[in-house]
């Protein structure tokens, strides 16, 4: 798991670090804009993500936009990021295809280089009579 992701702040440094009342981070995670990490005994633990997340919807909330304008501006974004993951793939895929195509090219030419055989016995037969 990486370090943004860990999930290690309890609610009230969450709140402090993201700039923030803590009963707001309970509102956005009822109007579903977070989803902290609930331990065994249902206690909230914030990652660094999560703060960053918090910063952006403070952000866009300071420039206008509703709660549900900011939640269609972090589905975009998450679309956005499973886009590129898919593009990622498949810019993988097709470089592994390129290089598979590559070694089969290859291949074809070392097996022609095989197949050709040199025979000193023959002689060309232009202009004699058959």
């Amino acid at each position: 798991m990486s370090e943004t992701r860990r999930a290690v702040f309890v609610i009230s440094v969450a709140a402090e670090l993201a700039g923030m009342h803590p009963q707001t981070l309970r509102i956005y995670e009822r109007k579903g804009l977070l989803e902290p990490f609930r331990t065994p005994g249902g206690t909230r633990r914030y990652s660094q993500e999560d703060i960053e997340r918090l910063q952006l919807i403070q952000e866009l909330t300071s420039q206008g936009l509703n709660l549900e304008g900011v939640r269609r501006v972090l589905a975009l974004q998450e679309e956005n990021r499973s886009l590129k993951r898919k593009v990622d793939k498949l810019r993988d895929k097709i470089e592994d295809l390129e290089e598979e195509m590559e070694r089969r090219v290859e291949e074809t030419h070392r097996s022609y280089r095989h197949d050709i055989v040199l025979r000193s016995d023959l002689r060309p037969v232009i202009g004699k009579d058959r």
